[in-house]
């Protein structure tokens, strides 16, 4: 009888996951939910929810602990869809849990292939939902529909083959009926390109192919046969736009990495933003950060949409920024170039053309010898979630202050499977003990939450950590910010000053989205450290 018990109790707490397009295209409606990787689709990360404020956040306690069955890097964001929470325990288990109380509802177990290659961790950074499903990418290049009520699949498509190093590591994004993903495995020598599929078969609707093959648009930036290895990676989950039904997407870097050689040309679609019809997969338009990059600058970082007052005229834009120290704001429905400028120390380029190019500076790429050149290789920012306060107008991004590398250029052969790099990038350590304390006097590197006016890229504040930083940013209507540090803290900062509110420490690196939502009228915020999640809510 208690089994049974539990069973109905079950089925009545996920049958209410049930979430049409209608939920997800105004998802802004839902402050009590987080219904997509980024919050909504405009991916600003920012939440309505305001019983947490300034005044009362330093009662936050610790609510209760999802301890992952994985050693694995814990990246997911999780959703929340009524009172449910789902997540995924790297690489590829889904968890259904009670949000208010940690109990486990069920899991979904997924065994990758053997085959599977990915170039940095066996990660997952999350889930979609539509109707009744939930939707997830797997390292060895599939895509599978679950029951969000009893965990069962439903279907299971392989989308590429991960002995060619193709992988999915992102949170798919759903559009209208169709589930929209992007491959990984650029470091491997792949041809990238994002995909949709309809959400109840799985059948492909559409392809676009992020490094263009004879007879597309964009080849021509591409010597001789250099695009069929062009790498052109998706890494992280795009936004769209429902009134210019305009899907947007961070790509990757071109490969080889960090040698251009063979590859000259733009070559694009790879360090550009792309705009597809949602429909078709066409595209639209694109811009293209960083051209023909020799230092692993891949833009895949988060677009983040929004409607702000750029040169005295209210703009539809997209804001960003980049792994190659600059930040952007962007006319979302025709590309145009607004501002560009550095949010930490750049020497790869100076200024830009009156159509948004870079300048590049002359020498200010790989040799043999090594070149020293900021940001570094891991980017002045990264593959982390930023977020942008309509409220405070500003951008706010985890970023590395004063990363450098040295990037050395070396001959590579493509053979499939294999990692295909062109070369090398040193830190610090792999200078000279003279060139090491030379550099060190000058400046040190660390990690750093900024915030940024979104329509000039000024900098408003700065709060410094000692360590680097993977944490992605949340903001809420209470002006208050969450975000994290490898150095294992977890912090509540004031979004308009940079005051530090509130702080704990959770034994392990942050390396994901905080995010909030509410159960009964409590707010809780959520975030994973090392590899458990941990939810904390005010005290009672």
């Amino acid at each position: 009888m208690r089994s049974r018990l539990f069973l109905l109790v079950l089925s009545v707490c996920v049958v209410e996951a049930q979430v049409n397009w209608e939920r997800l295209k105004n998802a802004e409606r839902e402050s009590q939910n987080w219904l997509t990787h980024s919050g909504t689709n405009l991916s600003q990360r920012h939440s309505a929810l305001s019983s947490i404020h300034p005044g009362n956040v330093k009662d936050l306690e610790l609510k209760w602990v999802f301890q992952a069955a994985s050693f694995e890097k814990f990246e997911a964001t999780p959703l929340v869809v009524d009172g449910v929470l789902y997540t995924v325990q790297a690489p590829n288990d889904i968890v259904a849990i009670d949000a208010a109380t940690g109990r486990i509802f069920w899991t979904y177990n997924y065994a990758p292939s053997k085959e599977s290659r990915v170039c940095c961790g066996r990660v997952n950074r999350g889930l979609a939902i539509l109707g009744d499903l939930l939707y997830m990418g797997t390292i060895d290049g599939h895509l599978i529909a679950v029951d969000a009520k009893s965990g069962k699949p439903v279907w299971n498509i392989a989308v590429d083959r991960p002995e060619a190093g193709y992988s999915l590591t992102h949170a798919p994004l759903i559009v209208k009926d169709k589930v929209i993903v992007g491959v990984a495995g650029g470091e491997y020598g792949i041809r990238g390109y994002i995909a949709a599929y309809d959400a109840k078969t799985g059948k492909e609707a559409w392809r676009f192919y992020t490094v263009p093959g004879p007879g597309e648009a964009g080849n021509e930036t591409w010597a001789g046969d250099s695009w069929k290895t062009g790498g052109g990676s998706i890494w992280v989950t795009g936004s769209y736009d429902a009134e210019t039904n305009l899907t947007y997407w961070g790509v990757g870097n071109p490969g080889p990495d960090w040698n251009g050689d063979g590859r000259m040309g733009d070559n694009l679609y790879s360090d550009c933003v792309v705009a597809l019809d949602a429909d078709t997969g066409k595209l639209k338009w694109h811009y293209q950060f960083t051209p023909h990059d020799e230092l692993d600058y891949d833009a895949v970082q988060v677009p983040v949409l929004g409607d702000i007052e750029v040169q005295g005229r209210k703009r539809q834009v997209i804001l960003w920024g980049n792994r190659n120290g600059l930040y952007y704001v962007l006319d979302r429905k025709t590309g145009e170039f607004l501002t560009g400028k550095p949010f930490t120390k750049v020497t790869w380029m100076d200024g830009f053309d009156a159509k948004g190019r870079p300048k590049k500076v002359a020498g200010m790429a790989p040799s043999k010898e090594g070149t020293l050149i900021y940001p570094g290789v891991q980017g002045a920012t990264n593959w982390y979630s930023p977020s942008y306060s309509p409220k405070t107008g500003m951008f706010y991004l985890s970023a590395w202050e004063n990363s450098f590398s040295s990037f050395v250029k070396a001959a590579d052969t493509y053979k499939e499977g294999q990692k295909f790099l062109g070369g090398y990038p040193r830190s610090s350590f792999g200078l000279s003990r003279g060139a090491q304390a030379n550099i060190r006097k000058r400046e040190q590197g660390h990690g750093a939450v900024m915030a940024l006016d979104a329509a000039t890229g000024e900098k408003k504040w700065q709060l410094d950590f000692v360590d680097v930083t993977d944490s992605g940013i949340l903001t809420t209507a209470t002006d208050l910010l969450f975000a994290g540090n490898r150095e294992e803290h977890f912090y509540a900062i004031h979004a308009r000053t940079g005051a530090v509110l509130w702080r704990t420490s959770l034994g392990g690196a942050i390396a994901s989205g905080p995010m909030t939502y509410a159960v009964n009228g409590q707010q809780y915020v959520a975030v994973s450290a090392g590899n458990s999640l941990f939810v904390f809510g005010l005290r009672r």
